[in-house]
C-alpha cells in the first residue's frame, strides 16, 4: 500500500451493499479495509481484490463492541473515508407485539455501530484534510411503514447521526453523506429479517420487476465519495422505479 493511496473503511463488508461498495472503491483506486464479523467472507473478498491488482485488507470486527472498534481505529495508519454500512433488520411484527430484544439488536448495530465507528475514526478523518463519512441509512429512516417499527426507529436514529454530525463538523474538512436506499434485493437482508425463512423473504420482492441491487447502491456510494472535495451530497435517496414510496410498490402479476 502506497503512503499516498487514500484509505476507505467499509463496515458490514462481508456481503450485499458493503461488499459491493468495497469492490467499487477498490476499483476507484482506494486502499479498502473491509470489516465485518465474518472473517472468512471479508478475507475472501480482499483476496479477490488483490488478485485483480487492487489494494485491500480485511479486519474482522463487530461494530457493537466499542473496545474492538477502538483497537481497529488505532491499527490504521490513516483513514480518508468511512462507509458506515453495517446494519440490518429483524422481524415484521407490529409495535403491539414486537420483541424488545429485536429492537435493541437493531438499535445496537444500526445506531450504536455507526456511532462507535464514526467516533473512533473521526480524528483520522479530520487529520486527512479531506475526510468523508458515508452513513448508510434507508428510506425507512425518512418514512414509517406498518410492520417496520423497530427498523424504522433505528434508521431514523442513523439519519439523525448524519444530520447532526454534518452540523457539528461545519468548518472542518470532513463531508457527511447519507445514502438512503429503498427496496434493494440482496442475498441476505430479507432472509435475515425473516429469520431465515427464504419463502417469506422472496415474497418481499414478488412481482417487482427490478428492485435495486447492491451494485446500484454501491455505484451511488462511490459517486458521492469521488465528487470534488468541496461538493457534499447531503442526502441521496434511491428507489427502484417500481417503488414510488414505502407503501406504494408496483407489482406485476
Amino acid at each position: 500500500m502506497s503512503d499516498e493511496r487514500r484509505v476507505a473503511v467499509v463496515t458490514g463488508a462481508s456481503s450485499g451493499i458493503g461488499a459491493a461498495s468495497a469492490r467499487g472503491l477498490a476499483a476507484a483506486g482506494f486502499h479498502v479495509v473491509l470489516s465485518a464479523r465474518r472473517a472468512e467472507r471479508i478475507e475472501a473478498i480482499a483476496a479477490e481484490l488483490r488478485a485483480a491488482g487492487q489494494s485491500a485488507a480485511a479486519y474482522p470486527l463487530d461494530v457493537t463492541d466499542r473496545a474492538a472498534v477502538n483497537a481497529f481505529a488505532a491499527s490504521l495508519p490513516r483513514c480518508d473515508v468511512l462507509v458506515a454500512n453495517a446494519g440490518g433488520a429483524l422481524g415484521t411484527e407490529p409495535i403491539a407485539t414486537g420483541d424488545p430484544e429485536d429492537w435493541l439488536s437493531m438499535y445496537q448495530v444500526n445506531v450504536l455501530g455507526t456511532l462507535h465507528t464514526t467516533q473512533a475514526l473521526l480524528p483520522a478523518l479530520v487529520a486527512s484534510g479531506a475526510g468523508t463519512v458515508v452513513v448508510m441509512s434507508s428510506t425507512a429512516g425518512h418514512q414509517a411503514y406498518e410492520g417496520g417499527g423497530g427498523y424504522v426507529a433505528a434508521k431514523h436514529g442513523t439519519h439523525a447521526i448524519a444530520a447532526t454530525l454534518r452540523l457539528e463538523l461545519s468548518g472542518r474538512p470532513v463531508r457527511v453523506i447519507e445514502v438512503a436506499p429503498g427496496m434493494v434485493k440482496t442475498d441476505e437482508f430479507a432472509v435475515n429479517r425473516m429469520r431465515g425463512d427464504v419463502q417469506k423473504a422472496a415474497e418481499v420482492y414478488a412481482g417487482v420487476a427490478e428492485p435495486l441491487t447492491a451494485e446500484d447502491v454501491a455505484d451511488a456510494v462511490v459517486w458521492t465519495i469521488t465528487r470534488p472535495r468541496h461538493v457534499n451530497v447531503d442526502l441521496m435517496v434511491l428507489r427502484p422505479l417500481a417503488q414510488a414510496a414505502q407503501h406504494k410498490v408496483h407489482r406485476e402479476h
